[in-house]
């Protein structure tokens, strides 16, 4: 799914004109919620953690008082405004994150706006018989509090709030520092559409100046009934740590494997459009491709012809001392990505390979040992390493390594059914591609809905309105049979 780039550039100019001129399009106010102390306790916006879950609590009790249609409603806004002002709101994530690709966060929040799963998703269950009825419906938790990444920082607030208030929930979020400011904007634009229509505010409240000292206040407040984590290794274990029930997106390190069957033009086309959609920053995309040694060679081929540009090994060598960094100390001593290059554009990685690239060039590749910095860590660049392997079982081995046991996202090129089934039950991953590009797991050209929380730690999968519901049974029992079945039971 792709946008054509002049009416992104046409567009994009006319925003940034209006928003100069403080004339906003869409008939909302585009004044930073930071302007002002007056703007917080409204519209969602607070600067402490008390008052935003004491806000939220109380438009949770609104909430559940309104109808299934009222919260259809409220999703509707958040979806319309998610649509109509994709390209202003990407536009301003793109200038404050500063990494990714433009044109991706308008697509982001677009098609969140299309494919997030709302009510419908709600499900209700009924046994009836001799003795009576029993319905069982899902319940909400009650305030959810929510935390998100700077690779999509408001995307991951939409979907999640599209979700939790579809299962009649509110939500504090505690957005990441360096996408706080659209995220503060999405929110305000949110909660001033729902409580212009319903008369609710603060559905979706959030953290204006989030640290990590107000992400414990959230795990810890006694009025959050569960916590949902979208962010990396540290923010997950915290969230299984915190004593309350938590549905945890953590991180993820896709391998993809390609054997001797498959069509090796089409696999690299793939890998292209997955690895370097919003510079590699999707924790499913593909982040280091293990192919069968007999197909190695024309797979590296196709990959030029498709269009993405090898490094040779110095160049590798020189982009890994820029790109990666030695962290920890003693077990936990291990490679992370520097901040400098994370999501950058692949023209940026090239320069700091020694090596001039064309500017549209989306993905650099290269080949390099299994146990290369590149292929074991989840370095969201838009550089994908090959690793040359024996047969097909050794691919699925060294795959499964690399990945780490997230459980996160998988991938395979072949046209052997056999060794498409090997590999999903080794990899036992929440995410299985074949053939095809990481977003179709997602529904970007692929099947099903959109959700850029998947819960692999917890078990969730791709989260849904369900995911945020609790489970109740309701029973009626018939007259004539309650005192035979209670002597039975006694009995």
């Amino acid at each position: 799914m792709q946008i054509n780039e002049n009416l992104i550039r046409s567009v994009v100019e006319q925003v940034l004109s209006e928003v100069r001129s403080k004339q906003p399009s869409t008939g909302t106010s585009t004044a930073s919620p930071n302007a002002s102390s007056s703007a917080m306790g409204r519209f969602g916006l607070f600067d402490n953690v008390d008052d935003a879950v004491r806000a939220a609590r109380t438009a949770f009790e609104q909430l559940r008082e309104r109808s299934i249609a009222d919260r259809r409603r409220i999703i509707d806004h958040i979806r319309r405004i998610s649509i109509d002002n994709c390209v202003e709101l990407g536009t301003m994530e793109m200038n404050e994150t500063k990494v990714g690709r433009l044109q991706h966060k308008i697509e982001k929040l677009k098609t969140l706006g299309e494919k997030t799963p709302g009510v419908e998703f709600l499900k209700t269950e009924c046994f009836s018989g001799d003795y009576g009825l029993a319905v069982i419906e899902h319940a909400p938790f009650g305030v959810i509090g929510a935390i998100t990444p700077v690779t999509h920082s408001l995307p991951t607030i939409t979907g999640n709030a599209v979700s939790m208030i579809a299962g009649g929930n509110s939500l504090v979020v505690n957005p990441h520092p360096s996408g706080k400011k659209v995220a503060a904007e999405g929110v305000r634009r949110f909660n001033q559409a729902i409580h212009a229509d319903l008369g609710i505010d603060n559905l979706i409240s959030l953290i204006c100046e989030p640290t990590l000292e107000t992400a414990q206040q959230l795990f810890k407040h006694r009025s959050i009934a569960l916590i949902c984590v979208t962010g990396g290794p540290a923010v997950a274990r915290a969230a299984l740590n915190s004593g309350k029930r938590a549905v945890v997106a953590g991180p993820g390190n896709p391998p993809v494997v390609v054997d001797e069957t498959a069509d090796l033009n089409l696999a690299a086309r793939c890998i292209i459009q997955g690895g370097a959609y919003d510079n590699n920053l999707l924790c499913i995309a593909e982040k280091e491709v293990f192919v069968v040694g007999s197909v190695f060679d024309a797979m590296m081929s196709a990959m030029e012809r498709a269009g993405a540009v090898r490094l040779s090994a110095p160049e590798i060598d020189r982009l890994t001392q820029a790109a990666m960094q030695v962290v920890g100390e003693g077990n936990d001593k291990h490679y992370a990505a520097r901040k400098e290059l994370l999501g950058q554009d692949a023209i940026k990685l090239a320069a700091a390979a020694g090596r001039s690239v064309d500017p549209n060039v989306e993905l650099l590749f290269g080949e390099t040992s299994a146990d290369h910095p590149f292929v074991q860590t989840e370095q969201m660049m838009p550089f994908v390493p090959f690793v040359r392997c024996r047969d097909f079982d050794e691919c699925v081995r060294l795959a499964q390594e690399a990945e780490h046991g997230y459980r996160h996202t998988s991938i395979i090129h072949s046209r052997n059914v056999r060794n498409m089934t090997k590999m999903a039950r080794i990899m036992d991953t929440t995410l299985f591609v074949k053939n095809g590009p990481c977003m179709a797991s997602l529904g970007l050209g692929g099947e099903g809905y959109l959700s850029f929380s998947i819960a692999g730690p917890t078990g969730e999968g791709v989260t849904t309105p369900m995911t945020f519901t609790r489970e109740r049974r309701c029973s009626l029992i018939e007259d004539l049979h309650v005192l035979g079945g209670a002597s039975r039971l006694s009995s």
